[in-house]
Formats: structure tokens, sequence, C-alpha cells
């Protein structure tokens, strides 16, 4: 079957999107074998170069699987999603929900294996939240970030950094957006700076039960204003 002759520039794209369709069309069923890339070629109205590389970008986004000496067959009939980009299509209030459970049990650990460095680091993040009360959205809400990342940071557990950094951009992009339709730091008149000195003052003096229960206060409560 055909696949029909290309448009030039950018062709590597067009030619990876048109094999995408051809495999979700079911030309090509899961499991099946791709004609070869001269095939391929004279098909698409391409070079093999070009081929090689939507292939490649197919294989890249667990579509296609090359096997040596065998060809290169179909793993899947729409590209698998990493973990950023689903991130990025999830709904805001189920990353928040899950943020929030891992903020809750950074702020415990944070507590019992935080250094001096760290409250350090806390208490100046703070200070720079409160300078940024009352400015720039954007501004204000990569300052209350920091202040969190400076928390989960004294958790000591790198894996809790790793999803806490996965989070961070979509987090980033829904509290703009809140901001943007409610004024937050209008309705809070300290800008939340109580319950984040809170925070930061129980996790400084090793109250584990204390810091976990600030950073559920003021977890949820912007939670329930992100719930639609």
């Amino acid at each position: 079957m055909s696949t029909g002759p290309l448009r030039p520039s950018p062709l590597v794209e067009q030619a990876a999107e048109h094999l995408r369709t051809q495999i979700a069309d079911g030309v090509w069923p899961l499991g099946a074998r791709l004609p070869g890339e001269t095939t391929l070629a004279k098909e698409l109205g391409v070079g093999r170069s070009t081929v090689r590389e939507a292939l490649r970008a197919l294989t890249g986004q667990g579509m296609l699987r090359p096997k040596q000496g065998a060809g290169v067959f179909v793993t899947a009939i729409r590209p698998v999603e990493d973990w950023p980009t689903r991130l990025r299509r999830a709904a805001v209030a189920d990353v928040y929900e899950v943020r929030t459970l891992l903020e809750i049990q950074a702020a415990r650990l944070a507590a019992e294996r935080r250094t001096d460095e760290d409250i350090a680091a806390m208490r100046s993040a703070l200070d720079a939240r409160r300078a940024a009360a009352g400015g720039p959205g954007d501004a204000f809400v990569d300052a209350d970030i920091a202040l969190h990342a400076t928390v989960v940071a004294a958790a000591r557990n790198p894996v809790l950094t790793d999803l806490f950094t996965e989070f961070t951009p979509a987090l980033r992009q829904a509290l703009i957006d809140l901001l943007a339709l409610v004024d937050v730091q209008a309705a809070e008149q300290d800008h939340g700076d109580a319950a984040h000195a809170t925070l930061v003052e129980s996790i400084a003096t090793g109250d584990a039960e204390s810091a976990t229960r600030a950073a559920r206060d003021e977890l949820t409560a912007i939670q329930g204003k992100l719930a639609p």
C-alpha cells in the first residue's frame, strides 16, 4: 500500500508523522515488520536518510523497535509518553494532590534530617518569598516554589528531590494561572507568610509533627483553590 509523496520541509517531521498515522490506522499493526528503508523512501518520496531519522524518532517514542538483521517492528500504536509529558497532560488538581502527599512526608523527614546549611537555605528562601510578595505573580510563584524546594532538599532523599523537580514545571504554570484567576496574594493578607514561617521554624527546631501539620495545612489550602 502506497503512503503517498510528501511535501518538502521539514521532511523528517513529516515522514515521522505520516508513519505514525499509518501505524495508528492499522496499515502496520502491532508486531508487524515495516518495509525496508528503500521501499519507504520511494513511497514517501524522500531520501533514505530522512526515513532513517523518522524511524529513529518513532523508536525514541516507543512505537518501533529495530531488531538486528530482522528489520523494524511496531511495538506500540501510539507514542509512549514520558513522565514529564504525562505530567503536563494531567489534571492540575491531580498533580497537586500527589505533590501534597510528597511534601508532607518531605517536611517530616526534613525535621529529622536537616543540617545547619539546610536551615540557612530555608530561612534565606523564606526572606526571598517575603520580598517577592505583592510583586509580579510569576516571581512570587518562583520564590514560593524555591522555598518548598529547600524543604524537599532537607529531607535528604534524592528520589523525593527528583520527583519534586519533575512536578515543578506543571505546578509552576498551574499556580501562575491560579493567580490570574484568584488574587491569592490579596486574599491572604500576609501572603501565606505565617504558614511558611511555621513550616521553616518547625523543621529548624526538629519538630516533625508541627512541620507535618504546617505543610499539610498550607498545601491543602492551595489544593482546595485548584479543585474544579
